[in-house]
């Protein structure tokens, strides 16, 4: 990497979507170090090389003049450093029902103690109150939280385009670190909001419980449909011409998934704790009632054994975590329903105790019934077996 004078140096910690997205908007025009547990990331992006599905990456990779370099995380690596991005996965636990925040945590503290004067940035989703509570901790204000709002496949687009920038801060770094976003996107008119971290924090959550809530509304919708022999597409179409509801993000499924709104809807409902709610909570219980509903209506059918198409959740997508094709697999499996995997980003061998079938044909040819969450021209000769709910074929 060679380094750009009177540039910002830029440390991004975590390379997922968010981490690698991060990492290309602000090569552009700062110095960027990216680093990982993970050396197979490191290798690929070094060699310009995407480690996750997404077109845009791949293309500003091969195509850009970027400062990046990656490294695996050691010490010395925040040393020079302007602005940190701390960008690692946050999983939810069920057991103490919040985020595992132990590897933001001891990456601040790692931080702190190379290179105090470094302005933290943290994007890794946390739940709400956790940048206060570090920040009296370390009894520093150069923590700061600013939420992502990015789709899987799309990660990089959505930070050449967004639809905002929030920071958690009104100081003068949090404002250098926004014009720096803005800097980096193609969109130059971008709405920049300045508000507290722990604001940001909510926004990040209910922003996420909103979409969750809006899937679970039109799964809903769907369920009574099919119940009734009513036409979901056409009673969907016909609210779309509402503006005030819109004709987006209204494709039914076999219920939401991913690597964000799962989590985000759990977390948020365990910050209720001392707050009255309903909608929340139905949100979260929504989500399992329609995968129930699927997984009976499957059952009706009375297959002999059940062909999984695909575990990921959407086109374009390298990510299968809770993905509720999986909730629905292990349902059916408890009903003794036979069930075979076909999913090229598996080996071949067993996954959650079922066969994967890394051959189309065969997978087609021995299941009676095939499931889809997403349609795809792979399946176009298979109509017959196909169970799915994918109305508008569209993500």
């Amino acid at each position: 990497m060679n380094i750009i004078k009177n540039k910002k140096n830029i440390v991004v910690v975590g390379l997922g979507y968010v981490g690698i997205a991060n990492a290309i908007i602000l090569a552009q025009h700062n110095n960027v170090l990216a680093v990982d547990i993970d050396n197979k990331k490191i290798t690929k992006l070094n060699q310009k090389i995407s480690p996750i599905k997404d077109k845009e990456i791949s293309k500003y990779l091969k195509l850009k003049e970027l400062n990046i370099e990656a490294k695996i995380i050691k010490e010395t690596v925040y040393i020079n450093a302007d602005f940190i991005i701390i960008c690692t996965p946050t999983d939810y636990d069920d057991s103490t029902k919040s985020f595992n925040t132990s590897s933001v945590e001891e990456i601040i503290k790692n931080i702190l103690d190379e290179n105090s004067s470094a302005f933290i940035i943290i994007k890794s989703t946390v739940p709400i109150g956790f940048t206060s509570k570090m920040r009296k901790k370390y009894n520093t204000k150069k923590i700061i939280f600013s939420p992502e709002f990015l789709r899987e496949g799309k990660a990089l687009h959505d930070n050449l385009y967004p639809s905002r920038i929030i920071v958690g801060d009104r100081c003068s770094s949090a404002k250098i670190f926004a014009q720096l976003l803005v800097d980096g996107a193609v969109k130059k008119n971008v709405p920049k909001l300045f508000i507290s971290s722990t604001e940001a924090e909510a926004s990040k959550l209910f922003a996420n419980s909103f979409l969750a809530m809006r899937v679970a509304f039109f799964n809903e919708l769907d369920s009574f449909s099919m119940k009734n022999n009513l036409d979901s597409k056409s009673i969907i179409n016909s609210l779309a011409f509402d503006e005030r509801i819109g004709d987006y993000y209204n494709n039914p499924s076999f219920g939401y998934g991913g690597y964000c709104l799962p989590k985000d809807t759990k977390q948020l409902l365990s910050n209720y704790q001392n707050v009255p709610q309903k909608i929340i909570g139905a949100i979260v219980q929504a989500n399992e009632t329609r995968k129930d509903f699927i997984c009976d209506e499957i059952i009706r059918l009375k297959p002999n054994k059940v062909g999984i198409y695909r575990l990921i959740m959407k086109k374009d997508s390298d990510n299968i975590r809770e993905s509720s094709m999986q909730d629905v697999l292990l349902k059916l499996k408890k009903e003794g329903i036979e069930v075979v995997i076909y999913e090229p980003l598996l080996k071949k061998g067993l996954y959650l105790r079922c066969e994967v079938i890394r051959d189309f044909k065969i997978f087609a040819t021995q299941s009676d019934l095939i499931l889809t969450n997403r349609m795809n021209k792979q399946l176009s000769g298979q109509k017959n077996k196909i169970f799915t709910r994918d109305l508008f074929h569209t993500n």
